[in-house]
């Protein structure tokens, strides 16, 4: 992913500019307004993937939305069942199905909800869209290395950076 007229960075000097570029990135998303209309309603980081999910593509099951965020079901259950209770989310029952319930964004919150999240979907769009397929998948696979490396105790065997 070089750019003409730039060398390409060695490891040392990739991991300073994100170390430097990482605190901006959170910065700004983090100051991406909430709509007036959700600032009562206390969302909190967590809440965010959950909702992208059912804003990108649409009503699902807990089950199905615990194994997308990768936490367990009876975690996203206590999700649901606290933005159900703000009026963000409401549970149907499954036509297809009567015991299971499927969770979607309730009519009068999916406007606000779609602009709050759409600010962060259009710049990774922006981002993302000049790369190959296969770059893109190597920008995603970097990111949750990090997380996983992030993740790892304290002490492990990695060497500091000079």
């Amino acid at each position: 992913m070089s750019t003409e007229g730039r060398s390409e960075p060695g490891v040392d000097d990739a991991v300073r500019a994100l170390l430097l570029l990482m605190p901006r990135m959170v910065g700004r998303a983090k100051r991406i307004p909430v709509p007036e209309e959700l600032q009562s309603l206390a969302l909190a980081p967590r809440h965010l993937s959950l909702l992208s999910y059912l804003l990108f593509d649409g009503p699902m099951t807990v089950n199905d939305l615990a194994a997308r965020l990768e936490v367990a079901p009876t975690t996203v259950s206590l999700m649901v069942g606290e933005l159900s209770g703000k009026g963000i989310l409401e549970r149907q029952e499954d036509p297809a199905d009567r015991r299971r319930r499927i969770v979607s964004i309730t009519d009068a919150q999916r406007p606000s909800i779609s602009t709050w999240l759409s600010r962060g979907a259009t710049a990774w769009r922006r981002a993302l869209a000049p790369l190959t397929p296969d770059q893109r998948q190597l920008v995603i696979d970097t990111l949750r290395a990090y997380e996983a490396a992030a993740a790892e105790p304290e002490g492990s065997d990695s060497p500091p950076v000079p």
